[in-house]
């Protein structure tokens, strides 16, 4: 015979309260707060794959007072108001709770510890176990051979022995306990002066409260401290002791309007979990239950409809063609049709190496197909030759006439480069669409944008193919397989569009964000991408033996400055070294609670004149360096074009900026010796140089321009030094009497402001006290009063629409701008104020890259577009081309944007990267 199931009664307020303390301030992209609720449901579904009940209840205290109020006017008064984010998840958390089938209990006039001992001692006095999910130890006294105590978030159990070994008394005596020594959480007073130690001393001594107060000419005689004076101090603050007593004793017969029948648990409901998890941003959750694994659906997932493919998308409209009528049948259809969706399906992820295995196309929501061309796995059916199928397809491909969309189209596009077919007419791109209606909503992935947009979890890569090191590559795939996963791909991607365009269209700005600068920007990303950038393998190699040396340097210097040999890449031995052995101040703890190590706690230590975490950060760069850069690059060039081919992110960076990958040419040190010598590897080769047109002080010249502050503009407009005009504004100096460092120490103000640096931070980066780096930005708001209005306006309102925008209308959300959290709002103020210059910085070089790479086709010189780094772009060209394509790139730079200061460009000619910058 199997174990009865137990009741399982949850302490819904005691984990609403420890959710929202001990986890992380989460949010959703529109800024709700969803931490409690992330903690409480993970809770809840825990208990429900541990004991699988039958009956359970999650039960949460009222609002309003109750008898112990009447009893104590102080009870609990201390206790501050319930924080306004976690009132604001009170509803949402029921909701889901319902949601799940669980039975919530809120009675009126008793607390919800009430309501737990009634129904426990009820399900006891009935025959059943019962198990108390609680954090709360005032439970502890409802603890006997049926009643146990679990808490989920530490994973302890307490049974009767349990209980003694934990309190040092039995539950018959919790309550006497906690009458004694008070409890300040609940503002039980207890005995003044009595605490944990010498109640329990005179409970083991003695036994219960009123035991205690028969026998108080006992108590001096106890090996308690202080036992002499304790008989008096008892004996006047007996009454207060007994009214703890009342006060700590969890009534067991409550008048419930619910019974133990009522109890039982009911059926999820699917729909509104799909609908609670997709407005909370519980992604993997809805996942699970797009897959009917959520736990809130019971065992193995009783109770769940098929909810893998909603209504609406059904794959019954799938077709496989295998044969060439059907095809032309096909394309003729695409031909006619207004807008189609299209995808690849290839052996790999690297547009560089992947080899085409098949194409899907979607006419309509639920009408795709997929074309196998490639499969070559043992016992694959007869396929459309790839050759055929792509001369047959490549006029419709390549037509600006017949408009297309796809999701990530820039790798689809560089893949088809290779077959010599230049896929024209994109006319939408689903990750972009996502990207420019909201950058931070979502990751913008098709998976992540189908279970958001649309509720609805695509059939997952490792479904057919596997994981690990035995997964399989597409064309291993059985068409069986992979055909419904590629039509579904080009469903969800037509889908998507439907759904996103609507939305984008509502806001005119960034429908021409998308339509003008991103879109555009896919065929010129993906040409300089298969460009790739010559580099000096010989050269990386010697650097990387080089870097070895010094780093083995760096690490004899450590170990003599510790004082003994240890791992340099260990936070844990670097900890104990700093902390324990030499004794620093710790700054900052990780999230378990151990001293940082991190970069910027080291250069805190170092700033203070220690010398070891200065050694430790100079070999972390160093370490950096070879394994990213010297030692890996060499591995990245191609063997086919001799060439490292980077991949640009159009949808990463919330402000627009671009990043790249695989390498990442973002991050490359340019201040330091060791990065400029990472730099001279990239280089022209024979009869070619490099071309880097950088745009000077872009962001500053932004501020200036979105400010409109008129010291500012006249210093662009006279084309000054705008660091030594600052320093010469702030000090009240000529710009000939300011000195090296004023200049300095005004750089690190004009940078530092836009990024919203605080006086702290200032100070902290020139080494100066707080007060005068606070006096420099006041000084400095004084001479710009524009900056200081712009900043504030700027603040205001991001609060007011939830959002800030650049020049160009694209926006960047906001989520948490009213966040009560004092950090995390400021936090978002400081973007506010830096996002629309950093964003308008990137629609500049956007628009830039999108008007040189149209002057580079039509011109036919004898240059490419090698390169995007942050405000820089970088050519190769013919050493008898430089001279036109410095003055034709710096004209179509300087001309991409219309500011009130002149947007100049800094052109560099060299033999590689580090000579042109």
């Amino acid at each position: 015979m199997t174990e009865p199931k137990p009741v399982v009664l949850v302490d819904g307020s005691s984990y609403l309260y420890r959710a929202f303390h001990a986890l992380p301030p989460l949010t959703t992209s529109s800024g709700q707060p969803t931490g409690a609720v992330r903690g409480v449901a993970s809770m809840l579904r825990k208990l429900l794959a541990d004991y699988q009940p039958e009956q359970m209840a999650v039960v949460f205290d009222a609002k309003g007072k109750t008898f112990r109020d009447e009893l104590f006017e102080q009870y609990k008064a201390q206790r501050p108001p319930m924080p306004d984010e976690l009132r604001e998840q009170v509803e949402p958390l029921y909701a889901l709770i319902r949601a799940m089938g669980l039975p919530l209990i809120v009675e009126e006039g008793v607390e919800a510890d009430d309501v737990i001992g009634t129904l426990a001692r009820q399900a006891a006095a009935n025959g059943q176990s019962v198990v108390i999910s609680t954090g709360d130890k005032d439970m502890a006294q409802l603890v006997d051979e049926r009643i146990t105590l679990v808490n989920t978030m530490t994973g302890t159990v307490l049974d009767p022995e349990g209980v003694v070994e934990k309190f040092g008394v039995g539950p018959d005596l919790i309550i006497d306990l906690l009458a004694l020594m008070g409890d300040k959480v609940d503002n039980i007073p207890g005995v003044p002066g009595v605490g944990e130690k010498t109640a329990l001393g005179l409970l083991q001594g003695i036994g219960s409260l009123e035991a205690l107060y028969e026998r108080l000419d006992k108590v001096p005689e106890l090996p308690i401290r202080g036992a002499k004076t304790l008989p008096k101090k008892l004996e006047e603050h007996r009454e207060q002791a007994f009214l703890s007593y009342q006060l700590a004793t969890i009534k067991v017969d409550c008048p419930l309007n619910e019974t133990l029948e009522d109890l039982r648990l009911g059926e999820p409901d699917t729909q509104a979990l799909i609908s609670q998890y997709r407005d909370l941003e519980f992604k993997g959750w809805l996942a699970e239950l797009l897959d009917g694994e959520d736990p809130a659906a019971g065992e193995a997932g009783e109770g769940s409809s098929d909810v893998s493919a909603p209504a609406g998308l059904s794959r019954d409209g799938y077709v496989t063609i295998t044969d060439e009528e059907t095809l032309r049948d096909w394309l003729a259809r695409l031909e006619k049709a207004p807008l189609f969706a299209f995808d690849t399906e290839t052996t790999s992820l690297d547009y560089m190496q992947a080899e085409l295995v098949g194409l899907s196309f979607a006419l309509a929501p639920g009408e795709a197909a997929y074309v196998p061309v490639a499969h070559d796995y043992p016992g694959a059916p007869d396929q459309l030759d790839r050759d055929a199928v792509l001369k047959l397809l490549k006029p419709l491909l390549e037509s600006d006439q017949h408009a297309k969309v796809g999701q990530n189209l820039k790798y689809d596009m560089s893949v088809l480069a290779q077959y010599g077919i230049t896929l024209r007419g994109i006319a939408y791109d689903t990750m972009l669409e996502s990207y420019v209606l909201d950058s931070v909503a979502t990751r913008h992935d098709m998976d992540s944008l189908s279970l958001k947009y649309l509720g609805h979890k695509t059939i997952a890569f490792s479904d057919i193919a596997g994981k690990g090191s035995k997964q399989l590559t597409f064309n291993q795939i059985a068409i069986d397989d992979a055909a419904p996963y590629a039509a579904e791909d080009a469903d969800v991607t037509l889908r998507l569009h439907d759904t996103l365009w609507p939305k984008l269209e509502q806001s005119p700005s960034l429908v021409k964000v998308f339509q003008e600068i991103e879109m555009p920007l896919v065929s010129v990303l993906s040409r300089v991408e298969r460009n790739g950038c010559y580099v000096d393998v010989d050269m990386l190699r010697r650097h990387s033996q080089e870097l070895a040396k010094r780093m083995a340097e760096l690490e004899e210097k450590a170990y003599s400055e510790a004082g003994r040999k240890f791992n340099l890449g260990s936070p844990k031995q670097l900890g104990a070294i700093l902390y324990e052995e030499q004794a620093l101040p710790v700054i900052k703890k990780t999230p378990k609670g151990a001293p940082s190590t991190a970069e910027a706690v080291l250069q805190e230590l170092a700033l203070d004149g220690h010398r070891l975490p200065q050694i430790i950060m100079d070999y972390r760069e160093l370490s950096k360096l070879k394994s990213t850069y010297t030692d890996r690059l060499p591995e990245m060039v191609r063997a086919r074009t001799g060439r490292v081919h980077t991949s640009y992110h159009q949808a990463v960076a919330a402000t627009g900026r671009l990043s790249s990958s695989d390498p990442n040419l973002q991050n490359i040190p340019i201040r330091s010796e060791e990065g400029r010598r990472i730099r001279q590897a990239f280089r022209a080769p024979e009869g070619r140089r490099i071309v880097a047109a950088d745009y000077s002080q872009i962001e500053l010249r932004i501020m200036a321009h979105l400010s409109g502050d008129k010291g500012l503009l006249e210093a662009f407009e006279k084309g000054l030094d705008i660091h030594r005009a600052t320093a010469a504004e702030v000090w009240g100096k000529t710009p000939d009497e300011v000195s090296d460092n004023e200049r300095r120490n005004a750089k690190a103000i004009n940078f530092g402001l836009i990024y919203g640096m605080s006086a702290f931070g200032l100070a902290r980066q020139l080494g100066i006290p707080r007060g005068e780096a606070q006096q420099y930005i006041d000084l400095y708001f004084e001479r710009y009063p524009g900056v200081k209005a712009y900043m504030e306006n700027t603040r205001a309102q991001a609060a007011e629409q939830g959002y800030v925008e650049t020049l160009y209308g694209r926006r960047l959300y906001l989520p948490e701008i009213k966040s009560r959290n004092g950090a995390m709002r400021q936090a978002a103020e400081r973007t506010a104020i830096n996002a629309p210059m950093q964003g308008t910085a990137a629609d500049i070089i956007k628009r830039a890259m999108v008007q040189v790479d149209a002057w580079l086709s039509e011109s036919r010189l004898d240059a490419l577009m090698i390169m995007q780094v942050h405000d820089e772009l970088v050519f190769e060209v013919a050493e008898s081309d430089v001279d036109t394509l410095v003055r034709e790139v710096s004209q179509r730079m300087s001309g991409a944007a219309e500011l009130k200061v002149p947007l100049v460009v800094d052109p560099g000619v060299g033999l590689n990267w580090d000579e042109a910058h």
